[in-house]
């Protein structure tokens, strides 16, 4: 470590960052980049966004008096520079492993994360939170947001900025420009910003000022040195100006001197600034500045060679059948448009896009404008997909219930990445969409349990005449063969996949199906495949209460009003008595950890299944003893 990173290895807080020269700086930050790429490379995590705020996270921390000075991130995959920086050097090679770092800015974990991060645009709120906390306290302390890599696409930002501006807190945001989100950035912002800097007018105004300036030769020499400072102050800060902030840039985020030295000035100023920083998404790695998109996380990889597809065949992922029947689907109808809220390649909708470029519609980071937006489109006539992952769909709630289930409108949601996640933790956790979807009125809602039925399930919920959600995990299926001719499934229609001899019944919900399989072959018990949480199959409820002593539900979601608690709730209404145990995902947030390390410590593998039936359960004599059970 010492021969390899000489000043990185003397840095085990920022404090001994701030003790070094800031002619140092430059060197601090290569072996900082250096040590990122050769640790994510050995392990896999986010990367791209990482190796392009390697300058400025070194800058923030030299210049600001972290912890006591609140350092608020957004879009936290770009924080572990940040992390290296702050006491988890050596620990770097842990991130999104069970019992490691965790892939985010996380307060549990370190008093330099001092605020959780997940979804993006929540800087700009939380810091200004931290600032009248401070003024309310009278405490002296600075609060430094920094925002970018496509969040200020999202009108939380705004609505951030606007109260800003009105309290005149003192606050920085940093905009980290890197002209990218996950997927490029959309949006007329980031357009305006982009076409402004290359106007004829500005040209214009800019040739005309070096003129006069020429004239001055002391004050040509700061204009010249300053520039880009006074290119930003000519028009792209008109925007934040008129909101009330100080606009300040843009300025090269990779100067790491220059970098401080604009923070240093800054930071001696009070009230609502904006520093605009333009940076490189992958800086210092070809491939990833080539390719950001691809890098943005990626696989353990050499680093000499970049990351390589496998040479063996994968299995299908849920999003690539998503990927698959969505353009089928497209081919067939010419209604169906896909919509994304800033995820274009996690959802699948790449080779749509490619394909379909007019039917395609990335919002941005903005969840609610996509629900809302397809809600419109189902109005008059289109007939809306909207390919989100189930932890984003929360920040859209209200537009689901009112804009498009309460008028009833046929709008499908995809809902990838439901169930725990793994390595990304519980901010990207699906762990809440059965309990948040069922209760909506007029909302199909359907749970796969292998890639065939997702297939169907899509063509199902397109078909219906109204709201439908198809939600699905992470990751790859049982292997089930896919079946190209789409049949739609009858709607609220569960069956009977094992007919067990016990007293025993397992009403699975989507992806635990397997798991319940495998199990009932120890116990001898019934396993229904439900498919469908919403609405319910009754008719076969009642058949498995009226035959079995004791219905065990299955479901990768909480069980707090989940799929569970819809049976639970039925049967009371119905008036018949029956022995129930749920079994779903557990009342607390569950750290990150692989998708089969999480299942397992919620006790959704086979194993845990078996060992929580028979803590409540007597075999009958047809089941083989506990001890081979348990085995």
């Amino acid at each position: 470590m010492k021969d390899r990173y000489p000043l990185l290895a003397r840095i085990n807080s920022p404090t001994d960052l701030r003790a070094l020269p800031v002619k140092e700086l430059p060197q601090v930050a290569a072996e900082l980049r250096e040590y990122l790429l050769h640790s994510v490379a050995r392990v896999g995590g986010h990367f791209a966004a990482g190796m392009g705020v390697v300058e400025l996270t070194v800058a923030v921390h030299y210049v600001f008096n972290t912890p006591h000075d609140r350092l608020v991130w957004d879009v936290g995959h770009q924080c572990y520079p940040h992390k290296i920086l702050t006491g988890r050097r050596d620990r770097i090679a842990t991130i999104r492993r069970r019992g490691g770092l965790a892939p985010f800015p996380t307060p549990e974990e370190s008093v330099y994360d001092t605020f959780a991060v997940g979804h993006s645009s929540t800087s700009i709120s939380a810091a200004l939170g931290m600032a009248l906390a401070a003024r309310r306290e009278g405490v002296e302390r600075k609060c430094v947001a920094i925002i970018g890599d496509g969040a200020m696409t999202a009108g939380m930002a705004f609505e951030a900025l606007n109260h800003l501006g009105d309290v005149y807190a003192d606050v920085l945001v940093i905009l980290n420009d890197n002209e990218m989100s996950i997927s490029p950035n959309v949006g007329a912002l980031s357009n305006y910003l982009t076409r402004i800097l290359s106007s004829r007018v500005y040209s214009t105004m800019r040739e005309g000022g070096k003129k006069i300036l020429r004239q001055m030769p002391p004050m040509w020499e700061l204009a010249r040195r300053t520039e880009e400072h006074v290119k930003g102050m000519v028009a792209p800060g008109t925007l934040f100006e008129e909101m009330g902030l100080n606009y300040f840039g843009p300025v090269d985020g990779h100067d790491v001197v220059s970098l401080v030295h604009t923070l240093q000035n800054l930071r001696a100023h009070k009230g609502p600034r904006l520093l605009h920083v333009v940076t490189r998404k992958g800086k210092g790695y070809e491939p990833a500045e080539s390719d950001p998109v691809g890098y943005h996380a990626v696989p353990i990889f050499d680093p000499e060679r970049g990351v390589t597809p496998g040479s063996a065949k994968k299995a299908v992922s849920y999003t690539q059948v998503f990927s698959d029947w969505v353009c089928d689907m497209a081919a067939r109808d010419e209604r169906l448009v896909a919509i994304t809220p800033a995820m274009r390649e996690g959802s699948g909708l790449v080779a749509f896009h490619q394909t379909y470029p007019e039917r395609y519609f990335d919002v941005g980071i903005a969840e609610q404008h996509a629900v809302t937006l397809a809600g419109g489109m189902a109005r008059d006539g289109l007939h809306p997909v909207v390919a989100i992952y189930s932890t984003f769909l929360q920040r859209a709630y209200d537009q689901l219930i009112h804009d498009v289930a309460l008028p009833n409108l046929p709008v499908l949601f995809a809902i990838d990445r439901a169930g725990v996640v793994g390595p990304d933790g519980p901010t990207h956790a699906g762990s809440f969409d059965l309990s948040y979807l069922r209760c909506i009125p007029n909302l199909v809602v359907m749970c796969p349990a292998d890639e065939n039925q997702c297939r169907q399930m899509l063509y199902t919920g397109f078909l219906h005449d109204g709201p439908a959600a198809v939600r699905y995990p992470r990751g790859t299926g049982p292997g089930a063969d896919i079946q190209q001719e789409m049949q739609a499934l009858p709607i609220g229609r569960g069956a009977v996949v094992r007919q067990g001899g016990s007293g025993l019944a397992i009403l699975a919900f989507g992806s635990p199906l397997n798991a319940a399989l495998e199990a009932a072959e120890g116990l001898d018990a019934t396993v229904a495949d439900m498919r469908f949480v919403k609405p319910l199959d009754e008719a076969l409820i009642d058949r498995l209460a009226a035959e079995h002593d004791l219905l065990v539900t299955v479901e990768d979601n909480v069980v707090a009003g989940g799929a569970g608690s819809a049976v639970g709730e039925y049967l009371a209404r119905v008036g018949r008595p029956t022995a129930l145990l749920h079994l779903g995902l557990p009342d607390r947030f569950m750290a990150h950890g692989s998708r089969e390390e999480l299942l397992a410590e919620a006790g959704l593998d086979a194993a845990g299944i078996t060992r929580s039936i028979l803590e409540h359960w007597e075999p009958q004599d047809c089941a083989p003893p506990r001890s081979h059970v348990l085995s």
